[in-house]
């Protein structure tokens, strides 16, 4: 029996039109569809690809909201595990992800154990989020000879405010008092903005970021241009 594939599919930010047709494809074809399950109903991705993926068995894979690398590295094995079984039956499995699954996505640790094992894996590129909330906000990422900066602002962001470039601060829904502190005291606070759940339910544009002053939630990307 020939061995079955493993695909990383990036679903995009929320939008289910954002979805491409090369996910749209691999999804339909899919035998699998792994579901990336952050506890508490979180399964995102899932909602975006609902029509898709209707009537197919689903495989949902824990994936806790912690920085304990030992323990994050023991779920992705157990996944890496679950896959490999099915693979092993000559299924195919598509592992679903929000944007692209190279952009701080957890698959793609799941997606080397899987190579490390022998068996084929494809990533599948999808919409970053950043690409989505400019457009949302109708302005450009970076233009001419700018530079572009890619921060997890759940981390030390500190150390990059200094660096000349346009920045893109990525799940910056926890950290949010603390980054529109970081910029007003850098004076970059008034050319930042913001969007909260871009292309899903709840979502909210702040042009200014700072007139932000609720709680986001932890799918917020803040752009700051300088």
């Amino acid at each position: 029996m020939d061995q079955g594939k493993l695909y990383g599919v990036g679903v995009g930010p929320g939008d289910p039109e954002l979805v491409t047709r090369k996910a749209e494809r691999i999804l339909r074809g899919a035998d699998v569809v792994a579901v990336p399950d952050k506890g508490a109903g979180e399964k995102t991705a899932l909602h975006i690809v609902r029509e898709f993926v209707e009537g197919k068995e689903l495989l949902y894979c824990p994936t806790p909201m912690v920085r304990d690398r030992s323990l994050l590295d023991g779920c992705y094995e157990r996944i890496a595990e679950d896959i490999c079984a099915l693979l092993d039956q000559g299924r195919s499995v598509a592992f679903i992800t929000l944007g692209d699954p190279t952009v701080y996505s957890t698959y793609i640790y799941v997606h080397r154990k899987v190579l490390a094992r022998g068996y084929e894996a494809e990533l599948i590129p999808g919409v970053p989020s950043f690409c989505a909330v400019a457009a949302r906000l109708n302005i450009s990422l970076c233009e001419g000879a700018e530079r572009l900066l890619i921060v997890p602002a759940s981390h030390e962001a500190a150390d990059c405010l200094d660096i000349p470039a346009n920045k893109v601060f990525m799940k910056a829904g926890k950290n949010i008092g603390e980054l529109q502190a970081l910029l007003r005291e850098k004076g970059l606070l008034e050319r930042a903005s913001m969007v909260a759940n871009c292309g899903m339910e709840g979502e909210a544009l702040y042009p200014r970021f700072a007139d932000m002053t609720d709680d986001t939630g932890y799918f917020s990307v803040v752009l700051v241009k300088e």
